[in-house]
């Protein structure tokens, strides 16, 4: 460092060092200045806000008919129309097993006269055919191809009537 700069960095720390005393020294005993402090009244709080009083209301149509659903009439209606699933046929065994437990092990023929293969949980393989039923949702098969399963399920729609829902089973990997 050069004298002129390490005379100045001097003079700046001693500035420093007088400021730092001469506010330490102070003629106030510093109890009576927290007893000054504290006595002196601060700011006026503002007044709390009035509490809103609200009339309450008391539900008495709890018996009606919700107006965001169906009436009855419009349930009834929805329940006889649409598709319904035969109750009166005779039930097929790959309807016993849920359609995600049910896996396509391949295909048996040609193009219009193929048979699918599907091995349900207990390891048996059984052969279908367009028409034939799987699943618990009445699974009616609508087409067969190579390596998938196409069928149409009937699922309640929460009206009381039922809905078709598309679903597949695609080929894959049988190893357990």
């Amino acid at each position: 460092m050069n004298a002129p700069l390490a005379t100045m960095y001097r003079l700046a720390v001693a500035c420093v060092l007088l400021v730092g005393i001469a506010g330490c020294s102070s003629s106030e005993d510093p109890h009576q200045w927290v007893a000054k402090e504290k006595a002196k009244k601060g700011a006026p709080l503002q007044p709390l806000p009035v509490v809103k009083t609200f009339e309450t209301f008391l539900y008495k149509d709890q018996n009606l008919r919700d107006p965001f659903g169906l009436s009855a009439e419009e349930q009834e209606q929805t329940a006889n129309t649409g598709p319904h699933p035969d109750q009166n046929r005779t039930r097929e065994p790959l309807e016993s097993f849920p359609l995600d437990g049910l896996k396509m092990s391949g295909t048996l023929g040609l193009a219009k006269q193929i048979e699918g293969l599907v091995r349900d949980p207990d390891g048996v393989v059984h052969r279908v055919h367009v028409g034939n039923y799987l699943g618990q949702n009445y699974g009616r098969i609508t087409a067969i191809g190579e390596d998938h399963i196409d069928l149409v399920e009937l699922v309640p729609n929460g009206t009381g009537g039922w809905m078709e829902r598309q679903a597949s089973i695609a080929l894959g990997d049988t190893k357990k």
